[in-house]
Formats: C-alpha cells, sequence, structure tokens
C-alpha cells in the first residue's frame, strides 16, 4: 500500500511525513512518501494534501504543477481513492474560497471557505493553537477520536459547509468553527494532526488502515 503527501510547495512537510511513517510503522500501513509526481499520485493507493498559507495560492501552486492537478482529480473522483485534506488542503475541498478574492475549490464538499469572525473581542484572529474538538458526525477515522481531544489549529479562514451531515466535527471560537469534514472517501481536517498529539495520531493510523 502508498500513501502520497503531495508536496506543491505548500509549506513544510517534514512533521507530516514523519508522523504519518510512524505511525504507518505501527498500523502496518505501508509506505509513506512525498511527492510532487502526477505518477505517484496515480498510483497511490492513499492521498494527502496538506496545505499552508492563503487559499488562492496554494491552489494555483496545485494547477500549475504539470499534471499533478488531473492526477488528483482521477485519483479521488474517479478511483475513489482515500483522500484526507489538511489545513488549506482541507479548505480547498470547499465550493469556494473568498480569501482575498474569490476563488473555485476543487467541489467535493459543498461550502465556502470564509473568514473567522468570533463573537468575542478577546479572541484573535488567526485561530492559533489548542482548542476542543466537539464530535457530531461518524467516519471510520474518527474511531477512537472523541469530544475534548484536544487539537492543533493555525488558520484565518474557515470551511462553512452547506449540508451539516458532511461537518463531522468543529470547535467553539466565539463561533462554531469547522474542525472536521467528509462524505464517501473523502475527509478533511481544519487542524494540523500531525501537531495534534493523541488525537491526531489516533486519526492518521485510522486512515493508513482504512478500507473503505
Amino acid at each position: 500500500m502508498l500513501t502520497v503527501l503531495i508536496d506543491y510547495d505548500s509549506g513544510n512537510l517534514h512533521s507530516a511525513e514523519k508522523a504519518f511513517q510512524r505511525m504507518a510503522r505501527e498500523v502496518d500501513g505501508g509506505e509513506v512518501i512525498v511527492s510532487s509526481s502526477p505518477e505517484d499520485v496515480a498510483r497511490a493507493d492513499r492521498i494527502v494534501l496538506p496545505g499552508d498559507g492563503a487559499f488562492p495560492a496554494c491552489r494555483d501552486a496545485l494547477v500549475d504543477r504539470t499534471g499533478l492537478f488531473e492526477a488528483l482529480v482521477e485519483a479521488v473522483e474517479v478511483k475513489a481513492r482515500p483522500f484526507l485534506g489538511i489545513c488549506v488542503g482541507m479548505q480547498l475541498m470547499a465550493s469556494r474560497g473568498h480569501e482575498y478574492r474569490e476563488v473555485d475549490g476543487l467541489g467535493w464538499i459543498a461550502g465556502d471557505v470564509v473568514e473567522i469572525e468570533p463573537g468575542d473581542d478577546r479572541l484573535k484572529v488567526p485561530h492559533m493553537g489548542w482548542n476542543d474538538l466537539i464530535v457530531t458526525g461518524s467516519h471510520p477515522i474518527l474511531d477512537g477520536v472523541q469530544t475534548g481531544d484536544h487539537a492543533y489549529f493555525v488558520h484565518s479562514y474557515h470551511f462553512r459547509v452547506a449540508r451539516p451531515e458532511e461537518r463531522l466535527a468543529h470547535v467553539d471560537y466565539g463561533t462554531d468553527v469547522t474542525a472536521i469534514i467528509g462524505r464517501d472517501t473523502m475527509i478533511g481536517t481544519q487542524f494540523h494532526p500531525e501537531k495534534s498529539q493523541s488525537a491526531g495520531l489516533k486519526l492518521i493510523g485510522n486512515f493508513l488502515s482504512w478500507a473503505p
């Protein structure tokens, strides 16, 4: 089994690579590589799309790499390969992003990525640091992940889902902030599971052993 973490110059993937490789050893999850090759994405059994920075820049970087965007869409939409989006990688699953300008996302989960507007002036944006998950949905990769588990966030925009059943968890940051989305073979986390200690590692291990 091969899991590919897509490298499209969207941030430092070192910690994510190490966390996925560690959990792959623990759950016998096969090989984990970081790659920008469309050929690697096409042969992958599981795909992870990380992302740091602004929505438009990440989308442009993904599209601008020859064949990479097409290989991703083919693998996820046509071949139904298990997919995990992380941070902006999760946001790119949306219909649209509204950071700086309106930009189309992948359209895999209906909704819009909009700026966080806490109802409490004491809460600063970006939303940065630890927050407690409120788990409201079910999914195989959430096995053992529960309400009250801590997750690590760094973001100024959040995913406003169109269909409530596709929001699997959220956190309270002066407003409801979507933490996990998913349907079918697609899942996304706004937080960084590789930096979220036991809950994040559990989620990664579940993803690597998931056989839909």
